[in-house]
């Protein structure tokens, strides 16, 4: 039935190539008058591109323009909203506008980034990689196999969306890649005069700040990410690191979006009442003497770990602690204790550092979910096998495996902001990716990003040979026939990458090769920063290269090894360093750095005649073998690893050696083939060959990818939650770092405050003999009114609105007697920096508790209520209780605070602090300087001036 149906509908990604190979043609039919330009003639055409998008543009610039000058110096709330309806119209507007001129630039202006790489790199992209551009210009992910080229892809829709200066990000896995991405692709961009910055860990603001301005900017998603955090907790304008989140290019894609989409960044601070070393010690004791399944169980497919009754009763024997997890009988006069939480918090704590102790010895493996270096613990990204430098487990847990590995335990932090990588990414305007593997994960990029997958065919056929898997009864017969098959092929000389899960799988292997005296190079975490040396010569002759995962990933493995990294081996023999850093060094003279050079060019043709006799060989013995040693959760990462071989044209095989003892085969769906090979009674050293063995292998990769997308939809849909609260809160931070005027706005805060004490103190339904005046007057003196300037005898015998009518009057007086005070300028100042402190104070505390609401909605299930819909409800009603308290901080912070008149530094931006004139420029020059909109018109009509002559 499907065949049919592709019969006539034809295949969809062989459509969408159909529609682009029109624009392929346009772009070749520009080559040969462009190489007739002279350099000077062909960086002209960036200025040119720009004058023509300029002319394209400036109607719905302008209109842009117009609507923030005015939301600016508007001070009416109401006209403030409306204005920014028609600011977002004005921006769908621009943004169309904007693809559109793009759309008819693209064919002259890919064939001039063509021409300009040809001449500066000496690469001119073949049809494939112009396909690859056109498809991330429009927004969609492009799959490429690995070696066709997608860093030099990227240049083409990258100068392209660069002309409209509103930043492009390209975004790689790590700072190595950023850094040889942006240092290898440079040239290009600098001779068609664009700028280029790179975002590296370490840098100073101001670095930032200029990587940041540049046309064309590579990083890290973390850096990216954290950036964006950062700046939403900077008090001033000028502190600001990122412009606004315009186009994006994500290299490796399904890594940053799909792998990595379940982990939020955090930017954490320490909690100041933290325990001590010894108490975590001292829950690390007492979890080395339970024993599982007696005291605890453990769930390895849900990640969790119970304590049983026996568990919890040894539990509190050990620790010395009664009723831990029992009831607790409570003397009368420590019922307000417990009312007020605090013993019940702290029993919570406790148990919490013992479940966090039980998990660190249960579930988290060293040397597979993280390393001990240096004295620290640093995480193992689990998809990539890399060091997560900066990243800790939240809750506790680090602190937890710090005490098991018994090193220095850190404070445990409080969260300050976060963000998933899934709702950062999606606040670009134009989203973007490429990878060597995304079709299968094309539904989530659809889902939750809204990209499809375009599949980009190879310049040359794939030829590589996909063998079937081989299946052992157990895993060390698995590796015996693992280091049998390295053995014959190395004797060869065949070259082979070795795929291992993880650091402890990688680290057993190697020592099976040196008991058989393989000679091997290992690349894992530990590692890391020789991976690009090392895998750059996995192609070599006698080569057997053993990584972790994925590790390496963004670096080609070239047949017979790279002449380069060779001649570079050898100048840092001479010389102590690479040429790089050598040739930048300033205490080195020029003659000695061109003595260098000389030696480094002399250097290169000995070992590029190496390399093409090795590649020849290799080529004979059948290219690069991939052999992987165990099923990943994800058929797209055992895609990737076959992925190294085979490379443009280039021959090549793989072959998957499992074993029933994998975890994939263990805990999703094993049994079956383990029945059939006992029932068979295979020894362990002898493969299974059965058409049911690749049918369980690939419906457990497709169970365990679907619980996957499950959980990365359930994180989606809670964090949806607090990424709304995020935006109305950071949007606000924006507004206001970018000078919006809050007078209005407070002065709306104190009616409402107003309104508040009245309700709390002489209600509508309180009989006003009942009124407790004494604590209205107390409330008002704590938020909005001066001490003092009111009796108790001026409140009495007042009705309800006599009292809202005398506080509000006396509220707004006390304002304008502080606006005198500090003068217009330094009020506004004053009202902006308050509020942006008070803001990110509560927006911590309550990223916290949402934190905690989310652990334990979960339990509203057993009372058959949906825990989604009561996490949004109390979720809605937490937001509206810190805006609520965000209100009376500033309010108290603003009327009740001394502040010394003194001169300050520049004003986060400049607002006209006089009254917005009309909107009819003839008349309203003359009277804007005399009549606020918010006051009386002077014509006598009674009505405020913006509902009368200000109209």
């Amino acid at each position: 039935m499907r065949g049919l149906l592709a019969k006539i509908l034809g295949d969809v990604n062989q459509r969408e190539l159909k529609k682009i190979t029109p624009l392929v043609e346009q772009i070749n039919a520009q080559e040969e008058r462009l190489q007739a330009l002279s350099d000077g003639e062909l960086r002209a055409k960036t200025d040119e591109f720009r004058v023509r998008l300029e002319q394209a543009l400036q109607e719905a610039r302008g209109r842009m323009v117009d609507l923030r000058r005015e939301l600016a110096a508007e001070v009416d709330a109401e006209y403030c909203r409306e204005l920014g309806r028609d600011l977002q119209e004005a921006e769908k507007e621009l943004f169309a506008a904007e693809r559109a001129a793009l759309n008819e630039l693209l064919p002259e202006a890919f064939a001039v980034v063509r021409e300009a790489s040809r001449r500066t790199l000496g690469m001119r992209h073949f049809d494939v990689q112009l396909i690859g551009g056109v498809v991330l210009h429009q927004g969609r992910i492009a799959e490429m196999k690995t070696g066709e080229g997608k860093t030099l892809a990227a240049t083409l829709p990258a100068y392209l969306n660069a002309l409209l200066g509103r930043g492009v990000h390209i975004v790689t896995v790590n700072d190595y890649l950023a850094k040889r991405d942006s240092e290898w692709m440079g040239p290009v961009y600098l001779f068609l005069g664009l700028s280029v910055g790179l975002i590296a860990h370490g840098l100073e603001p101001d670095q930032r700040r200029a990587a940041y301005a540049a046309d064309i900017t590579y990083g890290t998603n973390n850096e990216f990410g954290f950036d964006y955090l950062r700046d939403n907790m900077v008090i001033y304008r000028e502190q600001l690191s990122q412009r606004e989140l315009y186009y994006a290019i994500v290299d490796e894609v399904d890594s940053i979006l799909v792998d990595e989409a379940r982990t939020p960044l955090i930017i954490s601070g320490q909690m100041k009442d933290d325990k001590k070393e010894e108490d975590y010690l001292r829950f690390d004791g007492a979890a080395r003497t339970l024993k599982k399944e007696r005291h605890y169980t453990v769930d390895e497919k849900a990640r969790t770990v119970e304590l049983t009754e026996d568990g919890q009763r040894e539990v509190e024997r050990l620790l010395g602690e009664k009723n831990l997890y029992g009831e607790e009988s409570i003397a009368e006069s420590e019922v307000h204790d417990l009312l007020g939480g605090a013993r019940l918090e702290l029993s919570q704590v406790k148990r919490k550092k013992m479940e966090n102790a039980l998990r660190s010895h249960a579930l988290m493996q060293r040397d597979r979910d993280y390393v001990v270096k240096d004295g620290e613990v640093i995480i193992v990204d689990e998809f990539t096998g890399r060091l997560m430098f900066g990243r800790r487990y939240s809750d506790g847990l680090h602190q937890a495996i710090e005490a098991k590995e018994r090193v220095k335990v850190a404070k445990e932090s409080m969260t300050l902001a976060s963000i998933t990588f899934q709702n950062y990414f999606r606040m670009y305007k134009k989203l973007s990716g490429m990878t060597g593997t995304a079709a299968t994960e094309e539904e989530e990029f659809q889902k939750i990003y809204g990209m499809d997958v375009v599949v980009i065919p190879t310049h040359k056929p794939m030829i590589r040979r996909d063998l079937p898997d081989a299946v052992y009864k157990t895993e060390r017969g698995k590796f015996g026939a693992v280091v049998e098959d390295i053995a014959k092929r190395n004797a060869t000389g065949q070259p082979l990458l070795v795929g291992t899960i993880s650091i402890e799988k990688s680290e057993e292997l190697s020592r099976l090769l040196q008991k058989r005296g393989i000679r091997h190079e290992v690349l894992n975490a530990k590692h890391h920063e020789k991976e690009a040396n090392i895998i750059a010569q996995a192609g070599r002759l006698g080569a057997v290269t053993i990584a972790t995962n994925m590790a390496g990933r963004g670096t080609d493995i070239l047949l017979g090894g790279n002449h380069v990294v060779l001649a570079e081996r050898e100048f840092s023999g001479k010389y102590g360093m690479l040429p790089d850093i050598f040739w930048s060094r300033q205490d080195v003279g020029d003659n000695a750095k061109e003595e260098a050079r000389h030696f480094f060019t002399g250097t290169l043709p000995k070992y590029q005649e190496i390399t093409r006799t090795e590649k020849e060989k290799v080529i004979g013995l059948g290219g690069l073998h991939i052999l992987g040693t165990e099923r990943h959760e994800a058929r797209r990462i055992d895609n990737q690893l076959r992925g190294r071989s085979g490379r443009q044209g280039d021959p090549g095989s793989s072959q998957f050696y499992l074993s029933m003892e994998d975890d994939l085969m263990r805990l999703f769906g094993g049994d079956n083939i383990l029945g059939i090979m006992e029932r068979l009674g295979l020894e362990e050293d002898v493969p299974i060959d059965h058409p049911l063995i690749g049918r369980a292998i690939e419906t457990a990769q497709k169970k365990v990818e679907a619980r996957n997308f499950d959980l990365r939809k359930h994180v989606l849909e809670y964090d949806n939650v607090v990424n709304e609260q995020r935006e109305i809160i950071y949007s606000q931070r924006r507004r206001v770092l970018g000078g919006e005027n809050l007078r209005e706005q407070v002065l709306g805060w104190i009616a409402e405050l107003v309104a508040e004490s009245l309700a709390l103190h002489a209600g509508e339904k309180v009989y006003d003999d009942e009124w407790d005046l004494s604590g209205l007057l107390h409330y008002a003196e704590s938020l909005f009114l001066p001490l003092k300037r009111f009796t108790m005898a001026d409140l009495q015998s007042k009705s309800r609105e006599e009292l809202r009518e005398m506080l509000l009057a006396a509220a707004l007086d006390f304002y304008r007697e502080r606006e005198q005070q500090l003068g217009l300028e330094l009020m506004r100042e004053v009202e902006r920096v308050i509020l942006l402190s008070v803001v990110d104070s509560k927006w911590m505390y309550h990223i916290d508790a949402m934190d905690d609401l989310r652990q334990g909605v979960g339990l509203r299930a057993y009372g058959q209520r949906d825990p989604l819909v009561e996490y949004k409800y109390e979720a809605y009603e937490m937001f509206q209780e810190m805006v609520n308290s965000i209100k009376k901080d500033v309010v108290r912070e603003l009327l009740h605070r001394r502040i010394m008149v003194e001169p300050r530094r520049q004003t986060v931006a400049v607002v006209d602090e006089m009254p917005r004139s009309s909107r009819t420029a003839a008349d309203g020059a003359a009277r804007s300087a005399k009549v606020g909109r918010n006051e009386p018109c002077s014509c006598g009509s009674g009505k405020k001036y913006k509902k009368c002559c200000g109209k």
